[in-house]
């Protein structure tokens, strides 16, 4: 079953991130959460068997014309940026919160041209009040550091751009 507390912090996590829609199950319970505009909102079943649908409310008229505004500039901005192709990405895993240091008073992990290896430590993702250390992945150099401290990240949202060695 889920506390009432790992609820709020996933509706949050949710709320906060890109993510439309998470869906887990736990000891029988089963907990989906989608944002508005879905067709449909699932409510917490201790059934696997039994579902509630609820129709979502219709979504807003006015931010669908600006998505396609945005994307056509984004094109146009990559035109600009250096060629990043023969570097490798160090992707978020999992939807969380991105942490350059141990704590708050302690040095970050790494820098901008610090040497890597696939076992060391680049960040910490924070999900539900647990502290998951992310490795290299890679032996090279950092190149750049892609997301600010503190900053909530999506899965696959590339957090560090490495030159391999």
């Amino acid at each position: 079953m889920f506390k009432l507390s790992e609820i709020k912090e996933l509706i949050k996590l949710v709320d906060q991130t890109s993510v439309q829609e998470l869906e887990i199950e736990n000891e029988g319970a089963r907990l989906a959460i989608r944002k508005p505009g879905r067709t449909e909102v699932v409510n917490v079943q201790t059934s696997p068997s039994v579902h509630t649908y609820v129709p979502a409310a219709a979504p807003a008229a006015a931010p669908a014309p600006s998505a396609p505004a945005a994307a056509a500039s984004v094109p146009e901005a990559k035109t600009a940026e250096p060629d990043t192709s023969n570097l490798h990405r160090i992707v978020s895993p999992m939807v969380g919160t991105f942490y350059r240091a141990p704590s708050p008073d302690a040095a970050p992990f790494v820098n901008v041209g610090d040497r890597v290896t696939e076992k060391t430590v680049v960040c910490i993702l924070e999900a539900m009040k647990l502290m998951n250390p992310l490795e290299a992945e890679v032996n090279g150099e950092i190149v750049d550091i892609l997301v600010e401290n503190g900053q909530l990240v999506d899965y696959g949202t590339p957090l560090f751009l490495v030159k391999p060695l």
